[in-house]
């Protein structure tokens, strides 16, 4: 079975060394084992991510997602001008491009990841912000903590449970604050992940929400991707005390010619790749 369409490449299924390749499956994995599996797939390819995908991103670009809407123009967030002074945290944050954009903007960033070799890249191309390795459903920040949170392809496609991520957002968010985050468009996952017309063709039940599992010989998870329909993020939204303001789904620009995984120009001129949601917190 071919994984789902993943930003972040997460179910590239990358190996190193002679390491079996992992078993594709489709089976159910819980919140624990989800969070460790992909904090280990992103500290072993973390390095790989940021080589073939770094001049993408770029080091201070906000982007989106791989149809490349940047932040400066869609002013999610708001617009730039009155970032300054905000507190802002950056949830999946990696190599934390989007936060260097934000600290630019004279925002006060916090940039977090699950993985800590992630966050070494961060390090590496520098920020005055602060790095923080943590789980997005447990947050290390106190109530009210911040004025916007954002993430961008971070933490929602991944975990076993979204309200506990979407819960703690409600939590460190100052009332009037906006959640901002991008995930793969649901109906991304009823087509092969293929960017060719071999793409295009339903190949499976929108409605199957069994995780989609990577797994060593031993049967352990070494990558896990949930899948929510259009309707559950909805109400995982509505349920975790968020009003849903916005739901963007970015066309693909003639400018952008680039393949990223599953994405494409053929595919993204025909079906949408990108679900953004923007959310606020009353």
């Amino acid at each position: 079975m071919q994984e789902p369409d993943s930003f972040d490449l997460e179910g590239a299924g990358a190996t190193t060394g002679t390491e079996a390749e992992p078993e594709a499956t489709r089976r159910a994995a819980g919140v624990v084992e989800s969070s460790r599996a992909n904090r280990g797939w992103w500290d072993r390819n973390a390095d790989d991510y940021q080589i073939e995908h770094g001049t993408f991103l770029g080091d201070g670009r906000f982007v989106w997602g791989p149809e490349g809407l940047d932040e400066m123009e869609a002013e999610l967030l708001g617009p730039p001008e009155e970032l300054k002074g905000k507190d802002v945290l950056e949830i999946g944050a990696g190599a934390a491009q989007c936060s260097r954009w934000l600290a630019a903007q004279g925002a006060r960033p916090v940039a977090l990841d699950l993985s800590h070799r992630q966050l070494q890249h961060a390090l590496r191309i520098g920020g005055s912000f602060p790095l923080v390795c943590a789980d997005a459903g447990a947050l290390p920040f106190a109530d009210a903590a911040f004025d916007l949170v954002c993430s961008a392809y971070g933490a929602l496609p991944f975990v076993a449970d979204p309200r506990l991520v979407l819960r703690e957002v409600r939590r460190v968010l100052r009332p009037g604050g906006r959640f901002v985050f991008s995930v793969t468009h649901p109906i991304r996952w009823a087509f092969p992940d293929e960017p060719g017309p071999e793409g295009l063709s339903v190949s499976a039940s929108y409605f199957d929400r069994t995780p989609y599992v990577e797994q060593d010989e031993d049967g352990h998870a070494v990558y896990v991707e949930h899948h929510r329909t259009l309707g559950d993020r909805v109400r995982d939204i509505a349920s975790s005390g968020f009003r849903l303001v916005d739901l963007v789904e970015p066309e693909w620009p003639l400018w952008n010619t680039s393949e990223w995984g599953g994405w494409s120009p053929l595919r993204g001129g025909l079906i949408p790749g990108t679900a953004i949601f923007v959310c606020e917190r009353d």
